[in-house]
């Protein structure tokens, strides 16, 4: 049985989710996430009435019958939401998981919303958690039940915030796992701060590639505080820095090292950038410090207007 403040922490999270959807997704009046996977399905008979943009005037004009395209994100959307717990995403330390935002508090909250949106679309969705291997792995489904299910995994990552002891982070494995049990296409939203245990760059590509490969749409949520972590806009006094994964530490000053910093930071970027563009990944770079539910709502809205 939930003690007293665990309840009520579960239902400001639910709360939380329901509010952001109330207030800016249900006033979409189709999914933000038609469009996303355009693959064509088959064909149907257009019936009087409907809007005509899907309407195949090539094949009309073969056989004098107006036919419907359906792309398969419209007949069956299968969502696969991935989150990253490992230590880094404890970063930055916060007091209050409401009040304050890191990496991990704003991937929780956004995950919620996201279930409150597949839920209200009766999109069938399912959690995968994992740092060094995977921790929560749940099967696909739209009900009001698995919805409460998902809520009662998320929710005691409210509660561990500022105690990072998930470990390192494999996040090639996790994906290799993760396109080798999903059967059924499916759009794949990840969470993470791609801070890949050894610096093993192209293993995670290779995951993610895997997952293109098996036709699988993703959605690559890098989060970071831009303020420290892309730009290490430390005072000028010296610090000990501390690997959250590895628990190695450092002493200096950032303004010795900052202009190195920066440059390598934002070469890692850049290749980022370029591989998701290469394997057609959507990629959306967040600032944690901005809270995210306007960087979830800019997201969600932009990517409806391209459906």
């Amino acid at each position: 049985m939930l003690y007293k403040q665990e309840v009520n922490q579960f239902s400001r999270l639910e709360w939380l989710a329901r509010q952001v959807v109330e207030g800016f997704i249900t006033g979409l009046h189709k999914s933000p996430f038609h469009g996303f996977s355009v693959e064509f399905a088959e064909h149907r008979l257009y019936n009087t009435g409907e809007p005509t943009r899907h309407i195949d005037w090539k094949l009309y004009g073969r056989t004098e019958k107006l036919f419907v395209k359906q792309f398969e994100e419209e007949t069956n959307l299968r969502c696969r939401l991935v989150l990253d717990v490992s230590s880094s995403m404890y970063y930055p330390s916060i007091r209050d998981f409401w009040q304050d935002e890191n990496k991990l508090s704003f991937s929780v909250k956004a995950m919620a919303a996201l279930v409150q949106l597949f839920r209200a679309q009766r999109d069938a969705f399912g959690l995968t958690v994992f740092s060094g291997d995977t921790k929560i792995e749940t099967p696909a489904r739209s009900s009001m039940i698995h919805q409460q299910l998902i809520y009662s995994y998320l929710e005691p990552f409210t509660r561990q915030f500022n105690t990072p002891q998930q470990g390192q982070s494999h996040i090639h494995d996790a994906l290799h796992r993760l396109a080798e049990t999903i059967h059924k296409r499916s759009l794949v939203i990840m969470f993470t701060d791609f801070l890949e245990t050894g610096g093993q760059f192209e293993s995670v590509f290779s995951a993610l590639q895997h997952l293109r490969h098996n036709r699988h749409e993703v959605i690559l949520f890098h989060v970071a505080d831009r303020n420290t972590e892309r730009a290490f806009a430390f005072e000028n006094r010296p610090y000990k820095f501390v690997d959250l994964e590895s628990g190695e530490k450092m002493q200096l000053n950032p303004t010795e090292v900052r202009a190195s910093y920066v440059s390598r930071v934002e070469a890692f970027m850049d290749s980022i950038r370029n591989r998701c563009a290469q394997y057609r990944i959507d990629l959306v770079e967040v600032d944690v410090a901005r809270g995210f539910e306007p960087v979830l709502s800019e997201y969600l809205i932009r990517r409806s207007k391209l459906r």
